[in-house]
């Protein structure tokens, strides 16, 4: 493997990934950051822990936009997106949508987010400084998504819109401050696409 998802021998349905102990640590870092971002869920105590189950069920969730532009991406709103004109009805469509939907949202990005830390904590490197991650189908489909979100939050960190031309990103010269946001932007991408490619039937 060449640092690339591919099929996982012995795991119908899974992949596999050779990485090595930088990649590890950025990847983690990635998802840890991106937990932060998403932040805890209705019901968690104040310093952020346990959650009340009762409590999580029955929060409503909020109604307005994320300010954060990297939430923002995150947690779109459903109806009149960026630059659409937006009447009261409208707006009042999509706040009582988010309010029934964005803290189940969230809750699935967090899973997806907290299954990339397990997994790379459960990696027992090599002595060559690496190890293959093996995914089951499952875990396959909490990184897809947690890869993307990743992509996501730095795209709109990078103000990168949907048609940004890679060959631009790729061409920063090493002295910009953004070339290792970039680089990890490329990274990410990459590796979902292999992920996507390999779970294809």
């Amino acid at each position: 493997m060449a640092g690339l998802f591919q099929s996982a021998a012995g795991v119908p349905g899974g992949a596999a990934v050779a990485l090595d102990e930088v990649e590890i640590s950025i990847l983690r870092s990635l998802a840890v950051q991106l937990l932060e971002l998403i932040g805890p869920g209705p019901g968690a105590d104040e310093a952020g822990g346990e959650q009340d189950p009762l409590a999580a069920l029955m929060a409503d969730g909020p109604t307005e936009p994320p300010s954060d532009p990297a939430l923002a991406r995150l947690f779109p709103d459903a109806y009149g997106g960026p630059g659409a004109g937006r009447d009261a009805g409208t707006r009042e469509a999509a706040a009582e949508f988010r309010r029934y939907t964005e803290n189940d949202l969230r809750a699935r990005k967090r899973e997806d987010g907290l299954a990339v830390v397990r997994t790379l904590d459960s990696l027992a490197t090599t002595g060559e400084g690496g190890a293959v991650l093996t995914l089951t189908p499952e875990q396959s489909r909490q990184w897809l998504g947690a890869l993307n979100d990743l992509r996501l939050a730095i795209g709109a960190r990078l103000e990168i819109t949907e048609d940004e031309d890679g060959d631009e990103l790729y061409a920063l010269p090493d002295g910009d401050p953004r070339k290792p946001m970039v680089m990890a932007y490329l990274w990410l991408g990459a590796l979902q696409e292999s992920l996507v490619e390999t779970l294809a039937p």
